[in-house]
């Protein structure tokens, strides 16, 4: 019904904003990810939006790419994620990086985000499994069958990388090469930079 709002932003509230539209104020609720990337008060603002009606509500959900509300779309189809577990979820990881667990059937990285359990993350993998990530990292780093890359990237986020890093490191290592030598090659890469 409300497939974009353009306006002022006149207050920011995570993960609430209020955005004066020729004189009427709509509250949106974004992800941390738009959050970050807002202008300063006062400033004109634009965002897609998605609509939810409940009984008791009508709340207006705002992302600042088309990726992220259709993502955040594919992730309240799935029964038990409504809308504010979708919320948590794009706040807590990219879409680069949630089609990447998506892909790699990596619970772990889902379980990470404050409100999903071991059964949601699992439920997740399932039913996005083909129609978010399908074959590629967000680095660029094709998964191909018998690829480690999966491995490799597990092992660097259990020594303490962040999501980000690790999959920075995973485009110094070529595909098909050995867990221990590509965790070694990604090492050396995270310690050049």
């Amino acid at each position: 019904m409300i497939g974009r709002i353009a306006g002022t932003l006149i207050e920011k509230n995570p993960p609430q904003l209020l955005i004066d539209c020729q004189g009427v104020g709509y509250e949106v609720d974004v992800p941390m990810s738009t959050f970050y990337n807002l202008p300063a008060l006062g400033e004109k603002v634009a965002l897609l939006t998605h609509l939810a009606i409940r009984e008791d509500a009508h709340v207006l959900f705002g992302f600042g790419s088309a990726e992220e509300r259709s993502t955040f779309r594919q992730l309240i189809k799935i029964s038990g994620v409504g809308s504010r577990t979708a919320l948590a979820i794009l706040s807590g990881m990219s879409v680069a990086d949630l089609s990447q667990a998506i892909t790699l059937q990596e619970a772990g990285r889902l379980t990470r985000v404050p409100g999903i359990g071991k059964k949601t993350a699992e439920r997740l993998l399932l039913e996005l499994k083909g129609k978010l990530g399908a074959d590629l990292f967000s680095g660029g780093v094709a998964v191909a069958a018998g690829d480690h890359s999966g491995d490799i990237l597990n092992a660097l986020l259990a020594l303490g990388y962040s999501d980000k890093e690790a999959t920075i490191a995973m485009k110094s290592v070529p595909a098909g090469t050995g867990v221990s030598d590509g965790i070694k090659l990604a090492l050396k890469a995270l310690s050049k930079g």
